[in-house]
């Protein structure tokens, strides 16, 4: 992906602009051959209906680490897209945007967000709202402890539409936070 500005990707001569000014089919012709709907049903029906932390597998890292819960990729959802992340004490995220809104439930920690350019601070049981096309990062403020949060996203719908535009604007930390080099995310 492009390190840009995804802001300036919306805006009249951004530096992104030029990118999006072909044409775009936004929304998918809805056709396909005859399915069975009990066939599809069975199969839903024989989806796991209890995910098990131990069986969560994350990803990225060394400060931000990420694992799906709830993607259209394993057909258990088809509108929704759920995930979890760990934030490393100290640690941050990449700071990127996409088009899809995010909600996100923080389970234990304390932190902030900066939107847009700007600071939302957040706690555990607070629930931090990432609007439509904003870019956005993520920090640990506490420095012993790491922060942990559910997030649930319409991404699923935004990719049927063929509206998903999501970019990096600074790629997260290549290096652990010190004193945490051995930091491995956990569920609890």
């Amino acid at each position: 992906m492009e390190d840009h500005n995804l802001q300036d990707s919306y805006e009249d001569g951004g530096a992104g602009q030029a990118r999006y000014d072909k044409p775009r089919l936004f929304v998918r012709e809805l056709s396909g051959f005859t399915y069975s709907l009990a066939k599809e049903l069975k199969k839903l029906r024989s989806i796991p209906r209890v995910i098990k932390g131990k069986d969560l597998k994350f990803k990225k890292g060394p400060q931000y680490f990420n694992c799906n819960i709830l993607t259209p990729k394993y057909s258990a959802a088809q509108a929704l897209y759920a995930h979890f992340v760990v934030v490393a004490p100290g640690g941050k995220s990449q700071k990127h945007g996409h088009v899809n809104e995010a909600i996100f439930y923080i389970l234990d920690g304390k932190g902030y967000d900066v939107h847009d350019g700007k600071r939302s601070d957040w706690k555990a049981g607070d629930i931090c709202i990432v609007p439509n096309a904003t870019v956005h990062q993520h920090f640990n403020l506490d420095k012993d402890r790491p922060a942990r949060a559910l997030i649930i996203k319409s991404k699923p719908l935004y990719l049927f539409m063929n509206m998903l535009f999501q970019d990096v604007v600074e790629p997260q930390p290549k290096t652990p936070v010190p004193g945490h080099e051995d930091f491995k995310p956990s569920i609890v």
